[in-house]
């Protein structure tokens, strides 16, 4: 008996056919991948499963979980299906989960509804699961919340919620986008346990072709709303009969062409030397002060003209730290941080304002780092409150059509709204806000990692492309390790607030020295690796 049986799906909003005729098939203890990109249907497809649909949708077809076919079941039946024979884990842990609610009372409740057990009993359960997803009592009693949890820890909680009864099948949608490699390489490894273990199907889902010709037995892509290839992993990718299938393919592997490499400059454009950064953390009672916690810890480097360098590791680093002090948003406790030479801030100064103004940030979510209620145009003109005379008239104009120019977008596109434009289209205008007061340095913070394979591929060319046009400078802050790879011309790996290794990116990649930066490379997803690997 099949965990998952879909025949002929179509589902329909409002009149518009978003799935065509969707044939898949997963077994019990076996593991499928659903790929593709933005508007695909990947997730429209687990909501069919999961008869969540949104209102005004309609669909047909046959979907059967276990042998129990959903047309047949009512409401009632389907809310007993929900939780008890389909488990889902959600892409981002801290929106699935309830902030005010403990983890135990969390992972109990799901017991509690579907099986009428006691609390004494639900807890029970609860206990065993987080144990399961390797949160030990020790560590992780009950009444921790879920904001004293890493987002690794979190979605550990959220899986636990999900396999708490043991379902036939568990979705798995885009469980892994947000955590750092190491940490994904953990959450992956543990869905692959769990399955081999407990004997469930596994529906994954993801845009990342890496991680599911590593972890699936088989795989479906979709484009459009519609199958175009399924089959075996490693039959779909060694034959990729399909031309969306081979674009696939070329967009995860690609690196952009750099017309030059960088030559170090007499006067670097950041220099950072020795910098400290020390948190405040709060009294254990009214007469014992805690010592401050280091996040930042004598970190010191220099980016060059027109050089694009990485910071890389894992959450709670001090990666985000960094980029805040670097951008002059936070005081230093130590150390100091130079802009062509001249010093933006150090030790017990605040920020030059006008050398702020000369670096600009790129934001990972290109939607919520806009103002949606305001055009294109007053949107991309942000950075110039930096300045002291700000431009007027046709000189305004000018600089947003050029800015606009510069990422591939019209001048026309300068008086609409930023929901008028897809996620590609919006994270080029935010490099637009950055470029328009021509900034020595960008910091580029996750920007690629919420986007799709091609339109990936898409912004890192642009950005290489500028780079070299420009002279411009990046700071690339990224937890993906193969775009790193992809963009950067040296490398800094960071741990536990200090730079551990440092080098150029190839020769870190090819031949890393630090055991700290070994275990990242390693954890590191690889499609032509997992290719390789012998079957079985």
């Amino acid at each position: 008996m099949s965990a998952l049986s879909i025949s002929n799906l179509k589902v329909e909003i409002h009149g518009n056919t978003v799935l065509h005729d969707i044939d898949l098939r997963l077994e019990p203890g076996q593991i499928l991948g659903v790929v593709g990109e933005s508007g695909s249907g990947k997730s429209m497809t687990a909501l069919s499963v999961m008869q969540l649909l949104p209102r005004g949708s309609r669909w047909s077809g046959s979907i059967t979980v276990g042998g129990a076919d959903l047309a047949t079941m009512d409401e009632a039946a389907l809310c007993r299906m929900r939780g008890r024979d389909v488990g889902m884990i959600f892409q981002e842990p801290m929106t699935a989960l309830n902030p005010v609610k403990t983890i135990g009372d969390q992972v109990a409740e799901t017991v509690r509804v579907h099986t009428g057990a006691s609390r004494r009993e639900a807890y029970a359960v609860a206990r065993a699961m987080l144990d399961r997803v390797g949160l030990p009592e020790a560590q992780f009693p009950l009444d921790r919340y879920p904001h004293d949890l890493s987002g690794g820890q979190r979605q550990r909680v959220v899986i636990a919620q999900a396999i708490a009864l043991r379902p036939k099948l568990l979705i798995a949608d885009e469980p892994t986008t947000a955590l750092d490699v190491t940490t994904q390489a953990q959450i992956l490894e543990l869905l692959k346990q769990l399955v081999r273990e407990e004997g469930m199907g596994l529906m994954l889902i993801t845009h990342d072709l890496a991680v599911v010709a590593g972890l699936a037995d088989t795989i479906a892509i979709l484009k459009d709303g519609a199958v175009v290839e399924a089959g075996a992993t490693r039959e779909i990718f060694r034959e990729m009969r399909h031309p969306y299938t081979r674009a696939l393919f070329s967009a995860s592997a690609h690196v952009p062409d750099r017309g030059r490499k960088p030559e170090p400059s007499v006067t670097p454009v950041l220099s950072v030397a020795q910098v400290v950064r020390d948190y405040q953390q709060p009294r254990r009672n009214l007469f014992v002060r805690r010592p401050p916690f280091r996040a930042v810890d004598s970190v010191a480097f220099d980016i060059h003209h027109g050089e694009n360098v990485g910071l890389v590791g894992e959450s709670g680093c001090g990666k985000s730290t960094l980029a805040r002090a670097i951008l002059a948003l936070d005081a230093l406790q130590g150390g100091e941080i130079r802009l062509n030479g001249h010093v933006v801030s150090s030790a017990g100064e605040g920020p030059h304002p006008e050398l702020r103004a000369r670096m600009q940030v790129v934001f990972q979510d290109p939607y919520g780092s806009f103002n949606p209620r305001h055009r294109v145009r007053r949107l991309v003109t942000e950075p110039f409150h930096l300045l002291k005379v700000r431009p007027q008239g046709a000189e305004l104009d000018r600089r947003v059509d050029r800015a606009l120019s510069e990422v591939g977008l019209s001048s026309s596109d300068a008086d609409k709204y930023i929901h008028e434009f897809s996620g590609g289209q919006r994270q080029r205008i935010a490099i637009a806000r950055a470029l328009i007061i021509e900034p020595a340095l960008i910091v580029l913070d996750e920007a690629v990692s919420a986007l799709d394979v091609s339109i990936r591929a898409q912004i890192l060319d642009l950005l290489a492309e500028l780079s070299d046009r420009l002279d411009l400078s990046y700071l690339f802050i990224s937890h993906d390790l193969s775009v790193v790879r992809a963009i950067t011309d040296r490398v800094l790996v960071m741990k536990d607030g200090r730079i551990v290794e440092q080098g150029e990116t190839e020769t870190i990649f090819r031949n890393p020295q630090h055991p700290y930066t070994r275990r990242l490379v390693a954890a590191t997803p690889s499609l032509e690796a997992a290719l390789a690997r012998p079957e079985g």
